[in-house]
């Protein structure tokens, strides 16, 4: 039996080291999860009882690489789970009860014989608890309780979907503790979609899910978002010579909500005066054909938002088959191409209302003055504040990293890599 004792002797011996070195891939990155998940340990002794069966857990956090502001018009999207993840040790019980106790947070308790909907829950971590195991009722899972202590290295408002390696954390716990792993990693992602939907109340789309669940570069393509088409993308990222880094601007989020509404909108408005009811349903070559008309009826800049979409997509299907071939190049001229639309024809990379606050902005010139002909940048995420991302040649990681926080402050730049696998027992 593996209680936290033994998890901790077989850890430090190095028992563990395989099976980390497939989820963190190198050695240096090994090595910083002993003490990791020893420390996680010593957590679940003072919660709980250092005499449990214990196993451990991990999932990813994600990034969105390509298709800017195109799934929830049905688009294509291209994200990567990343090494930022968040981990756990639980341990099963016979009380039908699960207890999370996340640090730096209070203890989670849920009585999973009651899985209706708590109104008090949403918008808190129990109603993503209560909707996993719904949503692996509904599917015809076995479900069970049990205690868990967990902690997230993934950077809550990051744009790195912490709320979502937390559900795919708990849908890998119920995977393996009551499954035998016999879930996959589409269908625990669309019991998280589920979870955070209908109990946690966020009407999110698929992509953060699915690429916390999957890992590695994932394509996802949302023609139909009730079955959408995933392709996990092989591509070595650790071979390519570069870094992912993601720059958090400090820009503030909070006065943007009808900004980010109205990308979505004005797409939406475009498809309606087409006949239909999203721009993936459009023929291109009619919304070009009816662009004078389209103009007066809804407005330039739907128009521009429409000539990203469409774009936006094709870039998609580059960026992948790129990634297939091994051409990094020609990643990043796709990663660039995706940038300057957002910034031109999409236009979230700054609102209008706040023409003298523009901290993405100046992440993108900084970028571009360090990076030009070598890297690769572009806004991430929903833009107009909040977070840059950026394809560093190694060779240019330490200046980059140096002039990116002279900017905007020790700690704002996060060096990162493309993990190969999404939710996991370790």
């Amino acid at each position: 039996m593996n209680n936290t004792a033994t998890l901790r002797e077989q850890i430090k011996n190095g028992s563990y080291d395989a099976r980390f070195k497939r989820v963190y891939v190198t050695d240096e990155a090994v090595k910083a999860q002993y003490e990791r998940y020893c420390s996680l340990a010593d957590d679940f002794d003072s919660v709980y009882s250092p005499e449990r069966e214990v196993r451990m857990f991990s999932a990813p956090g994600r990034t969105e690489v390509g298709g800017n502001h195109t799934d929830h018009n049905h688009g294509k999207v291209l994200a990567a789970g990343i090494n930022l993840d968040a981990i756990a040790i639980a341990s099963k019980n016979d009380e039908n009860i699960v207890r999370v106790k996340s640090r730096g947070y209070s203890m989670d308790t849920v009585d999973i014989s009651d899985l209706t909907v708590h109104e008090e829950e949403t918008g808190h971590s129990p109603a993503l608890v209560r909707g996993v195991v719904k949503g692996f009722e509904n599917y015809g899972y076995k479900v069970g309780g049990f205690d868990a202590v967990t902690a997230s290295a993934v950077l809550s408002g990051s744009g790195l979907s912490s709320s979502a390696a937390y559900e795919v954390l708990v849908g890998t716990m119920l995977n393996y503790l009551y499954n035998d792993g016999a879930v996959d990693p589409v269908t625990i992602a669309k019991i998280a979609q589920y979870a955070e939907n209908e109990y946690f109340g966020k009407p999110c789309g698929l992509m953060d899910q699915m690429a916390c669940s999957v890992g590695s570069f994932i394509g996802i393509d949302f023609k139909d978002p009730t079955e959408p088409v995933i392709e996990k993308v092989d591509f070595d990222f650790a071979s390519c010579g570069h870094s992912l880094c993601i720059v958090d601007t400090k820009g503030s989020h909070s006065n943007l909500t009808d900004e980010y509404a109205a990308i979505r909108i004005e797409m939406e408005n475009v498809a309606r005066h087409l006949g239909k009811s999203v721009l993936r349903e459009v023929d291109e070559e009619e919304f070009e054909s009816k662009l004078p008309q389209l103009r007066s009826e809804v407005g330039d800049r739907a128009v521009l938002r429409a000539m990203h979409f469409f774009n936006d997509n094709k870039r998609v299907d580059r960026e992948i088959n790129s990634l297939k071939r091994g051409d990094f190049e020609a990643f990043k001229k796709n990663v660039l191409e995706s940038g300057a639309s957002s910034y031109m024809y999409n236009q979230n990379v700054f609102a209008p209302k706040q023409p003298d606050v523009q901290p993405v902005s100046v992440a993108l010139a900084v970028s571009e003055e360090i990076l030009r002909g070598k890297g690769a940048w572009r806004v991430h995420g929903g833009g107009f504040a909040g977070t840059i991302q950026a394809f560093v040649p190694n060779e240019l990681l330490g200046e980059y990293k140096r002039k990116i926080e002279a900017v905007f402050g020790e700690g704002s730049c996060y060096v990162l890599s493309v993990r190969p696998v999404g939710g996991a027992e370790i």
